[in-house]
């Protein structure tokens, strides 16, 4: 017999999580997201160090949970952590409709209409595709654009992405030692870089997959 597939749009709870408060005197504001396995409760608490500069600091979270071990795994070792994605390969056009029109709420909800201060998209890792392919949706207002220890989508709409980026501020922040960062995948982020007509600015720092709070200090001085 045959199979079919179908589609049903559904409404459902998701969760972000903030630092800091939004006020009058508010004056930047960050959108944060995580990479492959994280979860935003604990993500956010990388970005103490903007809450300490009067920045208002926003989490989403990826739409899909899992257990960051399989069943085997986690029998053995008690471990039931759990992390989040924000797609997969599996029908991942869907997904990213799906994280696209999520952020776009968080978005609404979290950014006063009068708001003329700097917003920023901070993507880490995974969450670094996520950013770009939001910021790119033409929904949002926002000034600048970091990517950390990840690069830009290869499957983006190229050509609206050089009219969005053109006047916007683009920061490329890797660690010299991250094993997710191959030639390969530098080579492939150069080639990104110069079909959008853009040059980022470039932060090497010493150490690998992560945040250390000295350089994303840096950012915001």
């Amino acid at each position: 017999m045959a199979t079919t597939e179908h589609t049903l749009k559904v409404e459902f709870q998701a969760r972000y999580y903030t630092l800091g408060n939004l006020n009058a005197n508010t004056r930047n504001i960050w959108f944060v997201l995580h990479g492959y396995g994280q979860l935003a409760q604990y993500f956010i608490k990388k970005f103490n160090t903007l809450e300490k500069e009067g920045i208002y600091v926003i989490a989403p979270e990826g739409l899909s949970k899992f257990y960051l071990e399989d069943v085997t795994s986690r029998s053995r070792s008690g471990n039931q952590r759990v992390g989040a994605t924000w797609m997969t390969r599996e029908n991942r056009q869907t997904d990213i409709v799906n994280y696209v029109n999520y952020l776009n709420q968080v978005y609404d909800r979290c950014v006063p209409k009068n708001f003329n201060g700097m917003i920023t998209v901070f993507g880490f890792s995974q969450g670094a595709a996520t950013a770009a392919r939001w910021v790119i949706d033409k929904h949002i207002k926002f000034d600048q654009l970091i990517t950390w220890c990840g690069i830009l989508p290869e499957d983006m709409n190229f050509e609206a992405a050089s009219e969005i980026f053109k006047n916007k501020k683009v920061m490329v922040v890797m660690g010299k030692s991250d094993p997710y960062l191959s030639d390969e995948k530098l080579n492939e982020m150069t080639t990104i870089h110069e079909r959008l007509k853009i040059k980022p600015t470039l932060i090497a720092f010493e150490g690998g997959h992560e945040i250390p709070h000295d350089v994303l200090h840096t950012l915001v001085e």
